[in-house]
């Protein structure tokens, strides 16, 4: 659908520097124009703004933000920094803890290596435009990351993963569970105690099969979207192309 891709679009112009609370849209005839589309199809695409708590109308003004969103939607396996980088946000990395130490066998366990085998521990809290977003506490099997450093946790660890150590990520395993910020977290990430966050556990594994990282992470929800875009496949398919096993 035109329009969706429109309102898509606009969204990301919307979360960009150039736009701030309360700024206006171009107008309909404007924004018809530039993406070549009819008026009806920019007013279907502003209605999804509107109906997503983006953009407000205001009879004989014209649409202006209402709010900017920070929106992850999982139709692809994309690192955090680079959803937000591509939306103009500033992303900021403050690590708290990096040291190497013998896996505990729950986290041995999550990366199929030896218990006591060397794992990477980093604590990191990331900001999105100066806001603390999201704690994560994460493990990777020193290894296969022989080189990582503090400057690596600073910035992208996909980026580092892919580009600099040559590993292809092929998928990645969540799971979310609804917590309240206790005191530890509260005073790590800036918040009030009982702040409703998202617990995440998260793990990355290579197109060889090999598991590169388990992260556990605490998500400030008031602040950041995820929208997942699930395809079901059908029992055909499934005959047709078993699914990979993977013992636990």
């Amino acid at each position: 659908m035109i329009y969706k891709s429109i309102a898509d679009r606009l969204r990301l112009r919307l979360n960009s520097s150039d736009y701030n609370v309360g700024s206006p849209l171009p107008g309909e005839k404007a924004l018809a124009q530039e993406f070549g589309v009819a008026r009806m199809t920019i007013r279907k695409a502003i209605d999804l703004l509107v109906g997503w708590g983006l953009v407000v109308r205001r009879h004989g003004s014209g649409t202006f933000v209402a709010r900017k969103d920070v929106h992850h939607e999982t139709t692809n396996l994309t690192g955090l920094v680079e959803v937000l980088r591509q939306q103009g946000k500033e992303v900021q990395s403050k690590v708290l803890q990096f040291e190497v130490m013998p896996a505990p066998p729950a986290i041995a366990s999550q990366l199929r290596i030896q218990i006591d085998e060397r794992i990477y521990f980093s604590r990191r809290v990331r900001y999105v435009e100066g806001k603390p977003l999201m704690l994560e506490d994460s493990f990777m099997p020193v290894k296969l990351f022989r080189n990582l450093s503090l400057a690596h946790l600073e910035g992208s660890k996909f980026d580092y993963i892919e580009k600099e150590c040559g590993i292809t990520i092929s998928g990645n395993y969540e799971s979310l569970t609804p917590v309240l910020a206790d005191r530890q977290l509260a005073n790590l990430m800036n918040l009030p105690e009982q702040t409703p966050l998202l617990r995440i556990t998260s793990l990355s594994y290579s197109d060889s099969g090999e598991f590169l990282n388990y992260s556990v992470m605490f998500r400030n929800t008031s602040d950041y979207q995820v929208d997942y875009h699930l395809r079901r496949i059908h029992t055909d398919a499934l005959l047709a192309y078993p699914p990979e096993q993977h013992g636990q």
